[in-house]
C-alpha cells in the first residue's frame, strides 16, 4: 500500500464530505457526494480491492450520481420567505 496516496485520498474524502453536508445548493451537494463516491473507489483500488472499487465507481459515482442529478432537476424551487 502507498500510504501517502491513501492519506491524500482521505483528506480529499473529508473535504468533500464536509462540503456536501454544509452547502445549501442541492446540485453542488450531489456533485460532492459523487466526488466522495469516486474517491472511495480510488481508495478501494489503492488498497487492492479492485472489484469493490470498480463496483463503487459504477454504482456509487455513476448510476447514483446521474439519478440524483435528474431528481434535482425535476424538483421545483420554492422559498418560504
Amino acid at each position: 500500500m502507498i500510504w501517502e496516496l491513501e492519506l491524500v485520498i482521505y483528506i480529499f474524502l473529508l473535504i468533500s464530505a464536509i462540503v456536501a453536508l454544509e452547502v445549501k445548493d442541492l446540485l453542488v451537494a450531489v456533485v460532492m457526494m459523487t466526488v466522495f463516491s469516486f474517491l472511495m473507489a480510488l481508495l478501494f483500488v489503492a488498497m487492492g480491492a479492485i472489484d469493490v472499487g470498480f463496483t463503487e465507481a459504477v454504482i456509487g459515482a455513476g448510476v447514483t450520481g446521474i439519478l440524483f442529478v435528474v431528481v434535482v432537476f425535476q424538483t421545483s424551487r420554492k422559498s418560504n420567505d
